[in-house]
């Protein structure tokens, strides 16, 4: 189909699609003819990107129009609907029209259907930092794009030193790349470990230090998550309040005699019910009663967060908050 639309979270990944989509479409010699970036805000925006796709391709390769940061998947008025149902299915083979959108499209609309049946829908979804399965697959999809030989431990490792940061992980891969060529066989965790920024943290690593009570090193990851990483206040609670939701409603189904793990998975959202082996054990000694009072906490971070209050002490304070639940509770022996 000649029209196409991509949303979603993962912004590097989507934008590498994009250029992608460039090179497969456009002659080099004929860009500045053929290609057309619309900003998305402009009202007219929509209207403009249909008309430009209708304009046949001048002397060779195709046209590409592209509205970024599109508003049709979340409102679109009657007149504008009846212009995308008369335009989409006329646009050339020759001529492509490109939505990019980090939203989701609100499938109620009449123009959301519209584009399912008229157009490639392609999300480009950030995997959750606590899904180390699907992490390691990224991180291998990667090493094989690139080409790079990695030893089994090392993919873990790197899953869990990088994150769910794509362009992190592409920029580090690359660089490893380089090692690479220059080395026999794949590259171990001590080899990666000179080369890779090892004090790279994530926000799953922060919620299981409050886990375990760990004040300490939970209020040292704020800081090198903030400061060292410049990692946004709201996108570390986001994980903080994913994984207790995950950890709390896991924990409840026990309490409450549980068993089958298909059932426990489906009440947590889990798509591995594998995972819950290792949950167990994370959750040994912690009671329900504990998780749930972490929600109120997080859910009045968010509330100072969005009303302005500084993110390096309100993360904090929330945080030895967090951790002062669980300290009376060791659990490791």
């Amino acid at each position: 189909m000649p029209v196409h639309f991509y949303w979603g979270e993962d912004q590097f990944t989507l934008h590498q699609a994009v250029k992608q989509l460039q090179k497969r479409c456009l002659d080099p010699q004929w860009e500045a003819f053929n290609f057309e970036k619309i900003p998305g805000e402009q009202a007219d925006a929509t209207q403009r990107g249909l008309e430009q796709a209708l304009t046949p391709p001048f002397g060779h390769g195709d046209r590409l129009v592209w509205v970024v940061d599109s508003t049709l998947g979340q409102s679109c008025d009657d007149a504008l609907l009846t212009r995308l149902q008369k335009s989409l299915p006329a646009i050339p083979a020759d001529c492509h029209l490109l939505f990019t959108s980090g939203k989701k499209l609100d499938r109620r609309l009449k123009s959301t259907k519209c584009l399912e049946g008229n157009a490639t829908i392609r999300e480009f979804a950030l995997i959750s930092p606590w899904n180390v399965d699907a992490l390691i697959h990224q991180i291998q999809a990667i090493a094989r794009d690139l080409q790079l030989p990695l030893a089994a431990e090392t993919e873990g490792f790197l899953a869990e030193a990088l994150g769910n940061d794509t362009r992190l992980i592409w920029n580090e891969l690359g660089k490893l790349k380089l090692y690479s060529e220059s080395q026999p066989g794949p590259l171990t965790v001590s080899q990666v470990e000179e080369l890779v920024n090892t004090s790279t943290q994530n926000s799953l690593q922060l919620a299981q230090a409050i886990r375990d009570g760990e004040t300490a090193q939970a209020l040292q990851l704020v800081a090198d998550l903030l400061l060292t990483h410049n990692e946004p206040a709201l996108k570390i609670l986001a994980t903080l309040t994913g994984q207790f939701r995950t950890w709390t409603l896991i924990k409840l189904a026990l309490e409450a005699g549980e068993k089958d793990d298909k059932a426990i998975a489906a009440q947590a959202d889990l798509s591995n019910p594998k995972r819950l082996y290792f949950l167990r054990k994370e959750l040994r000694g912690i009671t329900g009663g504990q998780l749930l009072k972490t929600l109120p906490l997080l859910l009045e971070l968010e509330y100072q967060l969005k009303r302005g209050a500084d993110p390096c002490s309100s993360l904090q304070t929330k945080v030895m908050e967090l951790s002062s639940l669980f300290q009376p509770i060791h659990r490791r022996r």
